[in-house]
């Protein structure tokens, strides 16, 4: 007797087995599972794959995502400890590494997630090597370079996600103290994502008016609204004395 499956569904013809826009989430910490609940809401994928260590909180992870799949019209959804899981990816996001402490500089990270990266990288190539990274993980820049100097990948397959973050909160900080919505207004942070970005302020515009033009000390020492205020994550102090302990060009990669 056929199985109820057979005798409820007929098949006309060969169901595809190659997915045609998979992307693959490398670490499932809160960055990566926000990564992967965000391609499911957008429907960027047609599969989606999540790897981690850590068993226990990858299966349930996974499955939070598949019984969720008649809110989000989830696509194909699996997970894996093994690098299989990531076969035929399209683009690779990367969340994975050691997390940055409470006080710490990102730099504080390098050596340790570069190691980790030896790991991941070679694994990703070897079942996806037409793919393209997504890299997230700190310190994203240094980390960035290393990837693509261990795929052997060119340029523009390897991305960072740079100061994006920090250009939101810029823009999100600037519209809390205007009174006006986040998305009236532009400005970008600019430089290596941590301690040392730098905000544009000849850039910083709501809808097209310049506060550059409105209000010439904007961003200066001289500001007496003290916009600086706005800025995150700049001009710490220590930053000098961690960049000569790190030689960045010294890195094994």
């Amino acid at each position: 007797m056929a199985a109820l499956k057979d005798q409820l569904i007929q098949h006309l013809i060969k169901e595809e087995q190659t997915p045609q826009n998979k992307i693959t989430v490398v670490g499932v910490g809160a960055v990566g599972m926000a990564c992967a609940i965000s391609i499911l809401m957008k429907e960027l994928a047609d599969e989606s794959a999540l790897v981690d260590v850590i068993e226990d909180k990858l299966k349930g992870e996974m499955m939070d995502l598949q019984h969720g799949s008649l809110f989000l019209r989830a696509p194909k959804v699996f997970s894996g400890k093994d690098y299989s899981a990531t076969a035929n990816s399209k683009l690779v996001i990367i969340t994975a590494g050691a997390r940055q402490q409470e006080g710490e500089s990102h730099l504080n990270l390098v050596q340790c997630n570069v190691n980790i990266f030896k790991v991941i990288i070679p694994n990703v190539v070897k079942y996806s090597p037409n793919c393209k990274f997504l890299i997230v993980s700190n310190p994203v820049d240094i980390l960035t370079y290393a990837a693509c100097k261990i795929s052997g990948f060119p340029k523009n397959r390897v991305i960072g996600s740079g100061c994006n973050l920090d250009s939101a909160r810029f823009c999100y900080l600037t519209g809390e103290r205007l009174g006006v919505h986040p998305i009236s207004c532009h400005g970008w942070v600019l430089g290596e994502h941590g301690d040392s970005s730098v905000p544009v302020w000849s850039g910083v515009n709501v809808a097209g008016v310049s506060l550059k033009n409105l209000h010439p000390e904007l961003g200066s020492d001289a500001d007496k609204e003290h916009w600086k205020e706005c800025r995150y994550t700049l001009g710490d102090p220590k930053r000098a004395a961690i960049l000569k302990s790190y030689n960045v060009v010294s890195l094994t990669v």
